[in-house]
């Protein structure tokens, strides 16, 4: 008897903690769900005439080049922080759900 109510609880404690864990990983991706698209716009979807027309075939004068690289730059150390809050949660999400 004793054995049976041991091996109950013991189940019953490990779909509890299954169930956190769900609810962990649902709560960051959640959490990264919402983050992530403001990140996208800001940050992925910007002005890139200048890689576009290196991509092209055409050339940049050494002006064009060195605006393009002063706005990449900027936008660096913009996104930055964003997109290792963002890395942030990816791995924790990684990690809630081993």
């Amino acid at each position: 008897m004793r054995s049976v109510a041991l091996s109950s609880l013991v189940s019953t404690l490990a779909l509890v903690g299954c169930l956190n864990k769900a609810e962990k990983v649902n709560r960051l991706l959640d959490q990264y769900n919402a983050e992530y698209p403001a990140y996208a716009r800001t940050c992925l979807e910007e002005d890139a005439s200048g890689e576009a027309r290196v991509l092209t075939g055409q050339t940049l004068t050494p002006g064009q080049i060195a605006a393009f690289e002063a706005k990449k730059k900027e936008r660096d150390g913009r996104c930055k922080p964003e997109a290792d809050r963002l890395a942030q949660l990816q791995r924790e999400i990684l990690a809630a759900q081993q």
